[in-house]
């Protein structure tokens, strides 16, 4: 059986600002090819793990390496096979599309004919060759947003990695960027994307890890986490903390998957949900907790991780 290559592994990824760990013991690989998914709410570590990844950030403790060669040891020769489009926009508004560019291809080494190449196939990559020569302060959200992906991809990289890619532009354009990033991975490029948006990493991604408080909370491909669910999920919010014999009583309706003194998650392993939640009903009338809410989840990502970590995520943005 053919093994994956890994072109990008993290090992024990710590930093650590004012004595807490905003990133804590983060591991994982990706393997070359691959649409990657980094997800989690905002404030998660994601970013700050993005930084590590790039360089940006020193580890408090923990290596990088990208195709077997250490970020520490030889940094600049791994920095060079790594696209990054940060959150924020990175270029000059002043300056037309074409001239960003020029500049950043110089930066990167590019010159002469093959600059000129790169700039008219990325151009042409996210759909700005016919805004080439606009004023970059004149542009939309979306297309300063496909700019900062051309800025990342001009000096062909072995991996593009994206923070938030998709941030502040409206639904249409949303899906013309997702879109062109699905191309650019079928044409072989390597992707790492992190969003906090679980429905569009659902679709988009061969595998995610779930990030929450500077840790990783699960690896798997979407539809594995989501299969994990089972039929899906009752969520049932307490009025009053539950002491362990509820929590007990609750255990004998089906799988507790999330459990404290005022959430309990409960596996539906079948079609029969009324009868659960009569049987929920009952527990909590027999035992006196009062119920403030109770819902059905179906499976999704969304769904995996709120039964993670007991929260919800902010789907906007």
């Amino acid at each position: 059986m053919h093994m994956p290559e890994i072109i990008l592994s993290a090992t024990n990824l710590c930093k650590r600002y004012d004595g807490t760990n905003v990133v804590n013991q983060v591991s994982f690989s990706i393997n070359k090819g691959e649409f990657f998914g980094l997800l989690g709410p905002n404030g998660a570590g994601k970013t700050t793990t993005i930084g590590i990844l790039t360089g940006l950030v020193p580890p408090t403790k923990g290596t990088v390496s990208i195709e077997g060669m250490d970020m520490a040891e030889k940094p600049l020769t791994v920095k060079s096979k790594i696209g990054f489009v940060p959150q924020d926009f990175a270029f000059y508004p002043t300056l037309n599309a074409r001239d960003n560019l020029l500049f950043f291809g110089r930066i990167y080494g590019l010159q002469g004919k093959n600059l000129k190449q790169q700039i008219d196939k990325t151009l042409r990559m996210v759909g700005l060759s016919e805004r080439a020569g606009d004023r970059v302060s004149t542009f939309s959200n979306g297309m300063k947003r496909r700019l900062n992906i051309a800025i990342g991809m001009l000096h062909d990289p072995n991996i593009l990695i994206l923070d938030e890619p998709t941030v502040g532009v409206d639904t249409h354009m949303r899906q013309a960027i997702l879109g062109n990033l699905r191309r650019l991975n079928q044409n072989s490029l390597t992707i790492l994307y992190t969003t906090h948006q679980m429905l569009k990493a659902q679709h988009l991604c061969h595998r995610v890890a779930i990030m929450d408080k500077g840790r990783i909370m699960a690896i798997q491909t979407p539809s594995a986490l989501i299969a994990n669910l089972g039929q899906g999920v009752v969520r049932i919010c307490f009025e009053q903390a539950i002491l362990p014999s509820q929590i007990e009583a609750l255990a004998q309706v089906g799988p507790l998957t999330h459990k404290d003194p005022y959430v309990v998650h409960i596996k539906l392993s079948s079609s029969n949900a009324d009868q659960i939640v009569k049987h929920i009903w009952h527990i909590a009338e027999q035992t006196q907790t009062p119920i403030a809410s109770l819902s059905i989840l179906k499976p999704s990502l969304e769904t995996v991780f709120l039964d993670l970590t007991g929260r919800k995520i902010d789907p906007g943005g």
